[in-house]
């Protein structure tokens, strides 16, 4: 019985030790397989994050995603009713070199053109290119002779305080010029150079449809407008308006052309003196926005 009961033993032990050795056997293959995911997931990770760097996830294989050019600040039309909501120009894709002529047909005479310079003031270009699309100038009144020898243009409500549903940051604005040495060295150019076109913003900094059409020069100790084009032609005509007088404007300033200065159309042409790869087409034609 004795040398019975040995083998039962011997036999259970042997069966033992081979479950044993299965389950240590199944455990090693599966601390492979798990060894041999994790390694794939690193080598993965790695693989894509050095493919993000590369560009590979970019919307166009071999290129970087385009970056933005502009920001376009939302601004509420329901606490400012004088605002006009004709959609926002496009943030990316926008051209920063060369120019863009402007044409301004008003009820004075020859039209009034000029160049936008887009390497100083893209936005600014990209700004009133979108808006002129939309015929926002068209038939509008300039509202202002300014103290400082320019023509004030482009609100619609001819308040001073209207413009489209968003406003953009100043990006050209004049140093301050050195103070005159006593050398006798020639006198720095103005500020603002009569022809010189720039924007303005209620308050300053706050871009919107706003420009000024200098007609003589403008040399402020502290430049405060961010300039944006030279006018090119039409000067004649716009020293002619700069040249009336004025009455108030229903608000108590004294600023309003006697006679109205109605901007019959505004238009913006093509890029030109720049690679034919950043010029967009001209302004689109009107529509909702």
């Amino acid at each position: 019985m004795a040398s019975s009961r040995d083998r039962q033993r011997k036999l259970a032990r042997a069966k033992l030790d081979r479950q044993l050795a299965r389950r240590a056997a199944a455990a090693k293959r599966r601390r492979q397989i798990q060894a041999g995911v994790g390694a794939a997931v690193v080598l993965v990770l790695i693989a894509a994050g050095s493919a993000w760097a590369l560009g590979a996830f970019d919307s166009k294989p071999g290129q970087k995603a385009a970056e933005d050019v502009c920001v376009w600040t939302p601004q509420d039309a329901g606490a400012n009713t004088n605002l006009k909501d004709v959609g926002r120009p496009a943030t990316t894709g926008l051209p920063t070199a060369g120019t863009r002529p402007m044409t301004v047909t008003t009820n004075q005479g020859a039209p009034i053109t000029a160049e936008l310079d887009l390497a100083s003031a893209p936005c600014a270009a990209a700004s009133i290119a979108h808006l002129a699309g939309r015929s926002f100038y068209d038939n509008t009144t300039c509202h202002e002779i300014t103290s400082e020898g320019a023509l004030r243009c482009g609100d619609p409500s001819g308040t001073g305080i209207g413009g489209p549903t968003y406003s953009f940051y100043n990006e050209n604005v004049p140093t301050p010029a050195p103070s005159p040495s006593a050398s006798g060295a020639p006198k720095p150019a103005p500020a603002y150079p009569k022809g010189t076109v720039a924007m303005i913003g209620n308050p300053p900094g706050t871009n919107g449809s706003q420009f000024l059409l200098f007609f003589k020069d403008f040399d402020p100790a502290e430049p405060k407008y961010p300039v944006i084009g030279t006018v090119t032609g039409g000067l004649d005509v716009l020293e002619k308006i700069g040249a009336q007088p004025t009455v108030d404007n229903g608000s108590g300033a004294k600023v309003k052309p006697k006679t109205d200065v109605v901007i019959q159309s505004l238009t913006v042409g093509e890029v030109q003196n720049a690679p034919a790869t950043s010029a967009p087409a001209a302004s689109p034609s009107p529509s909702a926005g």
